[in-house]
């Protein structure tokens, strides 16, 4: 076990786990293939990387996991413990239990075996659903194939807390050298910094290996084009890391397990931040994942996020975070929220000067639990502007909702709380496009507006399937005495303007988009950039022409994203486009020197 302490992060910071701890280690990686040099091999070839545990972290017995490349050998993976907290409806205490987690790395076809320990399995499921992974099952063995990164939990006999997630990650295309000077490095082993905190300068990375284990958290104040970067893992921390009044800062590819207390990722009144395959698993107070405050372009791609309090929160002001917050994109991720919400927005803000949260993106999203017993805080979707707060343009698609254990499906509520000094202004123009949700614990939905001022208007639900029937005004089968609500069943009171349940086919819009982003923007070469096309008359689909190299369009979303390599000045024509037309916009995007 080492004890290392992080000092003179100016200059470059070797950390380097060596001599006798390295005998402590469970070097299950030598044989199945080295993280600590660049892969440059073709991205299709069959290729597995699994990655040491120091051995004083917490393992899990309850499964066996082993891995292969086809017809290769079986390589075991390390299972680690992790602990999960629902809330006691009757006391109102929290109940930890251990779960389990594995972690593996590889491109091509990897061949899974996972054993239960406790005998015969008696059924076994792998979620998300939506991913039909394909498995057998022999006796205590379940095996499965993968072709692409998957994150998973398997489940046997239904049980959701004793389970397995494997987290099957890409193999690392690029790792930066050791003796990098702008390279603050851990390699495999325990990490324990004087005081719990590494402080990330500008400029600079902080990598951690595969078999990383940092018990710290990492923090970016007050610095521009920083990065966390590798396949270790934050573990027992207070909080994990923290973004504030920063710019050009990215995340990538960090397991987070178990902090004390405190959010997996805060991120405070900054711009330009991308958050990418991050997994969070929490059991502490507050255990948010992560948390978005009065910040603008920020990404969140990639993340499994189980937590014990709301898995992705977007606030305006709080604490010493103060400002709109703006152009933020969650896609491609699972939620799994044992306590709260799994998306909640809106709550916290600035009363004395009112704030707009808005241009805010969920697309392709499986959602696995929610379970809270407090029906002002249910929602697996929860719009809940509070403090003077304007919740506007939220789309909301591509989701699935698996059948979860309390609470409800939406909660789109203008509010005044506990936490709040006024109500919220209102939400307006939120489009909810192709969201099924199959199961029977839902509770009745809420769509609630404070009063004739402070509404909920503009609010679309466009091919929404709850148990395979889809919910449209014109729905066949419906008595004529019935709201369309009651189909649901959701609850839409008085102060609720233009809500409509449209059918796949029917169009969303009788007019042509019009691009309301902005006609500029500004990157900076070699790192993290993002740039969200807004749009009116809910567009179904984006462009953009003459992208620089480094950067792409999700023309599902909107957003353009991406690492910008040369500087220059690039002209760009972004489109949006509806049922009933394509509008075009001229953006100047100009790419700075670092």
């Amino acid at each position: 076990m080492t004890d290392t302490q992080s000092t003179g992060l100016a200059r470059r910071t070797l950390i380097q786990a060596a001599g006798a701890t390295a005998a402590a280690y469970s070097l299950l990686g030598t044989a199945a293939g080295t993280a600590a040099a660049a892969d440059d091999r073709p991205e299709a070839a069959d290729r597995l990387v699994i990655h040491p545990v120091p051995g004083t972290l917490p393992i899990n017995t309850t499964y066996v996991v082993k891995a292969r490349t086809p017809g290769g050998q079986w390589k075991p993976v390390p299972v680690l413990r992790a602990t999960t907290k629902t809330i006691n409806e009757k006391t109102g205490g929290g109940i930890v239990r251990p779960t389990s987690v594995a972690n593996l790395d590889f491109t091509g076809t990897v061949e899974v075996q996972v054993t239960w320990s406790r005998g015969t399995i008696p059924s076994a499921r792998i979620r998300p659903l939506s991913y039909d992974i394909q498995h057998e099952v022999s006796g205590d063995t379940i095996t499965f194939s993968l072709t692409e990164p998957r994150n998973l939990s398997i489940e046997i006999d239904g049980d959701i807390y004793g389970n397995l997630q494997l987290h099957a990650n890409p193999v690392e295309m690029t790792q930066p050298e050791e003796d990098d000077p702008d390279v603050i490095y851990f390699g495999p082993g325990l990490h324990t910094p004087t005081g719990g905190v590494v402080k990330v300068p500008s400029g600079k990375t902080v990598y951690l290996a595969g078999g990383a284990v940092l018990k710290a958290r990492v923090e970016f104040v007050n610095v521009e084009n920083a990065r966390l970067l590798g396949r270790g893992i934050i573990w027992d921390s207070d909080a994990a890391t923290l973004v504030q009044f920063s710019k050009n800062i990215e995340i990538d590819g960090i397991l987070v397990l178990t902090p004390k207390t405190g959010y997996s990722c805060t991120v405070g009144q900054s711009k330009q931040v991308t958050v990418r395959n991050l997994h969070s698993y929490s059991s502490g107070q507050w255990g948010d994942g992560i948390d978005v405050f009065s910040s603008e372009d920020v990404l969140i791609e990639g993340v499994w996020m189980r937590n014990s309090d709301d898995c992705i929160a977007i606030y305006a002001h709080r604490w010493d975070y103060y400002g709109d917050c703006r152009d933020v994109t969650v896609r491609d991720s699972t939620l799994w929220a044992d306590v709260a919400h799994p998306v909640n927005m809106g709550t916290h803000g600035n009363p004395e000067k009112p704030e707009t949260i808005e241009n805010i993106v969920f697309s392709n999203i499986d959602v696995l639990q929610h379970r809270e017993p407090q029906v002002l805080y249910q929602g697996c979707f929860a719009l809940n502007p509070g403090d003077r707060n304007l919740i506007r343009n939220v789309r909301i698609q591509d989701v699935r909702v698996e059948d979860f254990t309390w609470g409800q499906l939406f909660n789109m509520r203008v509010m005044a709380n506990r936490y709040n000094a006024a109500p919220g202004r209102g939400i307006e123009d939120v489009y909810v496009r192709n969201l099924t949700y199959n199961g029977d614990k839902a509770n009745m939905a809420v769509v609630v507006g404070y009063d004739a001022d402070r509404p909920v208007k503009n609010l679309t639900f466009q091919n929404m399937a709850i148990n395979g029937t889809v919910i449209a005004d014109n729905m066949k089968g419906k008595p004529r005495w019935y709201l369309t609500t009651d189909t649901v069943p959701m609850f839409a009171n008085e102060h609720v303007q233009n809500l409509r349940f449209l059918d796949s086919v029917t169009a969303a819009s009788d007019v042509a988009p019009e691009v309301t982003s902005a006609e500029e923007a500004t990157a900076t070469a070699r790192q993290v950039f993002n740039h969200l096309i807004t749009a009116t008359a809910l567009p179904t689909s984006f462009g953009a022409e003459g992208l620089p190299k480094g950067l792409a369009i999700d023309d599902k979303t909107g957003l353009i994203s991406g690492i910008p390599q040369v500087p220059g000045s690039y002209p760009i024509i972004v489109s949006a486009t509806n049922t009933v037309g394509t509008a075009t916009k001229s953006l100047t995007l100009t790419v700075q020197h670092p």
